[in-house]
């Protein structure tokens, strides 16, 4: 982890692997057409970094000048667990759901957002129709207890959808001490909703909550598997529900989720969701609130395109 003074305005993606994502080569795109003047750049933490890491980056992005903020990836939870004293200002998210994946400056004060609910919400929206789980009544299974899936969750469950919910949700972990905190953040934003979380030590066993899923549910991998390290949560004989929506997070990777998932996709009618969506609205809402704009809605679809038209031109490294 190399944390040098920036020469000029820059801003950070925090995560494990960042030289292999698309961001990298996509942002300076993005700033062409945004007419943002600075630099990305990449700092790199191994899972389960221990605190004092992580307030050595707060620290240096508090203290640097022309350091403007970051996007945080896998981190998030334990950046927040680890440096939340360290910032001027938290949202609400941030400190409802204890995490952070955008860290940004305003008039000296260092402020951090969780943006996933937000971002999730939209990219649901773009693949879920409107009333989906009154009108087919389906399950929702949530691999993986982190960031993403606490968000997803809240926006499946909260109180404002109490009309339109899944008839029940599922979440497992390897870990019950992130399951025990996910409980006891959604039980703030939906107290009623049936929710079974399980804790996980093989992939038969999410293989067998698999199996119990009514027809027409959303199953998302959560966990980083197929990213962050290689695998799927589920193992190659596990059947999905028919009609059912599969959301893989990932978006690079070996993605085993997903190509086990499309191997069944004619066969059992799926929708399979891989995580560029996602990807888009999320560092666009950082970017927001690092560069002090409000992206339109235009403006996304142009940034869509030109992420696009990159990856026609030149397959990324994912």
């Amino acid at each position: 982890m190399n944390l040098t003074p920036a020469t000029k305005p820059t801003f950070y993606f925090i995560g494990v692997t960042t030289a292999q994502s698309s961001i990298m080569k996509l942002f300076p795109l993005w700033a062409d057409y945004l007419g943002l003047d600075a630099e990305m750049k990449g700092i790199d933490i191994e899972l389960n970094a221990t605190p004092e890491t992580y307030r050595q980056v707060v620290n240096f992005l508090k203290q640097d000048e022309l350091s403007l903020g970051a996007l945080v990836t896998t981190h998030k939870i334990d950046l927040y667990n680890a440096a939340k004293d360290l910032f001027d200002e938290l949202d609400f998210y941030a400190e409802t759901f204890g995490e952070l994946s955008s860290i940004s400056k305003r008039n000296g004060r260092l402020i951090g957002h969780a943006k996933d609910h937000i971002s999730s919400g939209l990219t649901m929206q773009n693949f879920i129709e409107e009333n989906y789980w009154r009108k087919r009544g389906g399950d929702v299974f949530v691999m993986g207890a982190g960031g993403s899936g606490i968000a997803i969750t809240s926006n499946l469950v909260e109180t404002i959808n109490e009309v339109n919910r899944p008839s029940k949700v599922y979440v497992t972990d390897r870990g019950q001490e992130r399951l025990d905190s996910m409980k006891s953040i959604i039980k703030k934003v939906a107290p009623d909703v049936d929710i079974e979380y399980k804790q996980v030590n093989d992939t038969l066993e999410n293989d067998a909550i698999l199996s119990k899923l009514k027809p027409y549910s959303l199953i998302i991998n959560a966990t980083g598997l197929g990213k962050d390290r290689p695998g799927s949560p589920l193992t190659n004989n596990a059947t999905f529900p028919e009609n059912s929506l599969i959301w893989e997070l990932n978006y690079r990777g070996d993605l085993q989720f997903m190509y086990h998932a499309q191997s069944q996709q004619a066969e059992r009618n799926l929708h399979v969701e891989d995580g560029w969506i996602y990807f888009l609205h999320g560092w666009t809402q950082v970017i927001s609130e690092v560069f002090h704009i409000e992206l339109t809605d235009e403006q996304f679809d142009a940034i869509d395109c030109i992420s696009s038209e990159f990856n026609q031109q030149k397959t990324p490294s994912k």
